[in-house]
């Protein structure tokens, strides 16, 4: 049975990849996909019986994140902030906390769960994926400047939240007093460490890399495996000398995209692919682990609180962070609203479900659930929601009046 779940695997690869432009037409996506192909293969056919390695779903996960973390962050050049840099620290700095503190305080309310716990729920569900809702990022009706500000949030957040969803599984370990995993201080000092790690790493890889280009001494073809194994270096050796490598990644990912310049954006593009492959395969194992979950611990208050996060826990907090920004009330909305739950989320239940085993249970149940509705709702909501917005651009952040 091996054998024919590796090839449905990778004929679910394959055939997404040669058919996206035609599924997408309808609001299909890629995590609707394979979410749904880890779930028939379970229920239907009855593969992965004998579940999937703890190891395995621990590497998956942890080299998907990496990855994405890098690939996200050497996007970001610091040049161009200054334009609309509030924007993004209001959504930043301000509604991203926000965010994470109301998630975490309606879970303890609604859920009942101990402050740790509800802090891990509030924090990885906080991250966004735009990638849920590509439509809106290449909508020429949304305004550039509020495609801009989601495009910026979804790829720094999840960067931002994974030290305190770490520092979250920690406590929550030291509560249910699970070895083999280190307590909220080290955590912390971890973090540092971390940042450290990526600071280097990412600063002498870009400046090696602008430099070997500059003398013709790099090879086109190689370039982007070079990137490739730069990212997964700046974790493993952020590892090596106890630091956090998830941070190290993403600190890793900044640094090198700024130091690099401009011609670093095609070896990047290796690590984006990689990623994408990456994500196709994570989503599919959440689909075959995460989702029974939700069965085993699905009630009528989890989905209460799956509602608020998909709505108050987030419009509230982007709400405020977006006071005076110069937005229109239907852009705050519509930036409120668009807060797809995605790869980052995914990411994070798979390391808690690693982490916790049985103890975390409850908690991936809830985030899994908040992602499978998350995944459909706003995957087929981005389209129309976004069509709402004026082709003028006299008027960039104004509403039709259909």
């Amino acid at each position: 049975m091996e054998g024919l779940s590796l090839v449905l695997v990778l004929a679910t690869i394959f055939g997404w990849c040669v058919l996206a432009n035609r599924l997408e037409r309808p609001g299909l996506t890629a995590p609707i996909v394979f979410v749904a192909a880890g779930f028939i293969f379970v229920e239907l056919f009855g593969l992965f019986d004998a579940g999937v390695d703890p190891e395995l779903v621990k590497v998956i996960a942890e080299v998907t994140l990496v990855w994405v973390l890098f690939g996200d962050a050497s996007k970001v050049r610091l040049s161009q902030f200054r334009r609309d840099l509030s924007s993004y620290v209001r959504l930043l700095g301000v509604g991203l906390p926000l965010t994470v503190a109301l998630g975490a305080a309606v879970a303890i309310v609604v859920l009942d769960f101990d402050p740790w716990a509800a802090l891990l729920i509030g924090a990885a569900l906080a991250p966004t994926d735009a990638a849920l809702g590509a439509t809106v990022m290449s909508n020429p009706r949304v305004p550039d400047k509020v495609r801009s500000a989601l495009n910026v949030e979804s790829g720094l957040n999840d960067g931002i939240a994974t030290p305190i969803v770490l520092v979250a599984i920690a406590g929550v370990a030291a509560d249910q007093g699970i070895a083999g995993v280190e307590g909220p201080g080290r955590a912390v000092l971890a973090l540092v460490v971390g940042v450290l790690a990526g600071v280097v790493v990412g600063g002498l890889g870009g400046a090696l890399t602008k430099l070997a280009r500059g003398k013709g001494w790099l090879s086109e073809e190689l370039a982007g495996p070079a990137v490739l194994a730069l990212a997964l270096l700046a974790y493993t050796g952020a590892l090596l000398v106890d630091g956090n490598g998830f941070v190290a990644a993403f600190v890793g990912g900044l640094v090198f995209g700024n130091v690099a310049g401009r011609g670093g954006e095609k070896e990047v593009y290796f690590v984006e692919q990689s990623g994408a492959l990456a994500s196709m395969i994570s989503w599919l194992v959440f689909g075959v682990l995460a989702v029974p979950v939700i069965s085993d611990a699905w009630s009528w208050s989890v989905l209460f609180y799956v509602a608020l996060s998909l709505t108050l826990v987030r419009m509230i907090p982007v709400a405020l962070a977006l006071l005076g920004a110069g937005f229109d009330r239907y852009a705050v909305v519509f930036i409120g609203w668009f807060g797809p739950r995605g790869l980052a989320s995914v990411i994070f239940a798979l390391l808690a479900l690693e982490a916790l085993d049985e103890a975390g249970s409850d908690i991936v149940a809830v985030i899994s659930l908040t992602v499978v509705i998350s995944v459909v709702v706003h995957g087929l909501s981005a389209g129309p929601l976004a069509n709402r917005f004026q082709a003028s651009p006299a008027a960039p952040v104004r509403r039709t009046d259909a």
